[in-house]
């Protein structure tokens, strides 16, 4: 099954940034693939607290969804729509939330980024605790290409949040690391995930300089369960391939059974 990773520079600007994604939608659609992830916020990047907030959707209604169902449905794929501002609990926040829709524009998941970036060099400073509100549950999702596990961006340095998950075949992580977080740690984590699940890694991120001035490493990959990285995009906007074998999962499992050897439960 041919799988597709979207890699995007989005601005602040909603509708200019929808269109990019229906256009790289397009370019993944026609060259065959079955399942594409979009970035973490594609819809929005670089806007203010106020502009974020105003875009703010309730589940099952609104622009950015009714996007997301209508592409899945028109270009007959199942899409991972990266994530999008949505209503919270407290009423000055938003969750940061990823849904999944299938090729005829159901949605099938939802899943909440659990763990919030916090970050300080004296040069940059990134706070998301300050104005969204972090999810609870792990998510998983049944697909006619196996089973998906769900995460966002700094998800990533959790290992214990991918155990949670099971035995998934693959998982799918959209972003939107820093170019100095991402210079450092991006490749090595999404690595990690991939050997130590046994299962593919596909990572579709903000890769650019964006409107705003704000810098993310890009890099968008798709790793397969013993590490290998099968395709890889450094910056700017477009698709990344690969195929998603279960006879690879299957072989990489039985040579080394690391998942039947665990001995520590996560609480």
């Amino acid at each position: 099954m041919k799988i597709a990773a979207i890699q995007m520079i989005s601005g602040p600007e909603i509708d200019a940034n929808l269109l990019e994604a229906d256009r790289l939608l397009g370019q993944a659609a026609r060259e065959g693939a079955r399942l594409a992830v979009l970035p973490e916020y594609f819809p929005m990047i670089g806007a203010g607290d106020a502009d974020r907030l105003k875009a703010r959707e309730h589940e099952g209604s609104g622009p950015i969804q009714a996007f997301l169902s209508d592409r899945a449905r028109h270009y007959a794929i199942w899409l991972v729509g990266g994530s999008l501002p949505l209503h919270a609990q407290d009423a000055g926040k938003s969750r940061n939330t990823c849904f999944v829709y299938d090729d005829q524009g159901r949605q099938r998941a939802r899943y909440d980024k659990i763990h919030l970036f916090s970050f300080d060099d004296g040069r940059e400073r990134y706070e998301e605790g300050l104005f969204i509100e972090g999810g609870e549950s792990v998510s998983v999702c049944d697909t006619p290409f196996g089973k998906m596990g769900l995460a966002i961006c700094y998800d990533l340095r959790f290992p214990e949040l991918f155990r949670k998950m099971g035995e998934v075949d693959f998982i799918v992580v959209p972003a939107a690391f820093t170019e100095t977080t991402g210079l450092a740690h991006w490749e090595l984590l999404l690595g990690s995930r991939a050997v130590e699940n046994q299962c593919y890694v596909v990572a579709s991120a903000q890769g650019g300089l964006h409107p705003t001035g704000r810098k993310t490493y890009g890099n968008s990959m798709i790793i397969d369960p013993w590490g290998k990285i099968l395709a890889r995009m450094d910056k700017g906007s477009g698709v990344v391939f690969a195929e998603i074998e279960p006879s690879r999962i299957a072989e990489v499992r039985k040579r080394l059974p690391a998942l039947q050897h665990k001995k520590l439960q996560i609480s």
